[in-house]
């Protein structure tokens, strides 16, 4: 069962606007939990050179068959022109987790 399931990783630049995005995934049951983790330090070419900004990370975990929804709706609220959109198969994970993580998912 778990190959059915991702962890989708994005950043953003303040703790207010993570907060809010992470609200509104849930709000709309495009996942069934977002952490959102910092403040991290990240090193980054943008532009031709080397930048460096303080970031929030949103840890997503939702069904791999939401993948698409999720993404849609990041490139459509996501501050950042070129938002990180990346998904992580689970291979594995506790079985009551995933049996939650599946019936919180619409």
């Amino acid at each position: 069962m778990s190959a059915s399931f991702v962890v989708v990783l994005t950043t953003l630049p303040s703790r207010p606007k993570a907060c809010a995005l992470a609200e509104k995934i849930i709000r709309r049951k495009l996942a069934a939990c977002v952490n959102v983790l910092g403040p991290a330090e990240s090193f980054f070419w943008w532009q031709g050179k080397m930048d460096r900004a303080k970031e929030y990370l949103l840890v997503i975990k939702t069904r791999a068959s939401h993948f698409a929804s999720l993404e849609k709706f990041l490139e459509k609220n996501h501050p950042y022109s070129v938002p990180e959109i990346l998904a992580l198969p689970v291979a594995r994970g506790n079985s009551s987790y995933l049996n939650w993580l599946k019936a919180s998912v619409r």
